[in-house]
């Protein structure tokens, strides 16, 4: 019955269910700066990286009809 007892107050005086919940908080902290960045961003990025893809192209067509 001791053992009982004692193992109840130690579960009730941990913390790991608190720094669980901390570390949930940070993920989604995280993950919503992300998706704001995304989504503020995304059409900007999404023409560099088309204009990136484009002189790659070109580029590598230069290369093999050059050969």
């Amino acid at each position: 019955m001791l053992k009982l007892l004692a193992f109840k107050d130690a579960y009730l005086s941990g913390k790991d269910g608190a720094t669980a919940i901390e570390y949930g908080l940070i993920a989604a902290g995280i993950s919503l700066a992300i998706v704001t960045v995304v989504f503020t961003f995304g059409d900007q990025l999404e023409t560099t990286f088309g204009s990136m893809q484009s002189a790659m192209s070109a580029a590598n067509g230069q290369v093999e009809g050059g050969s």
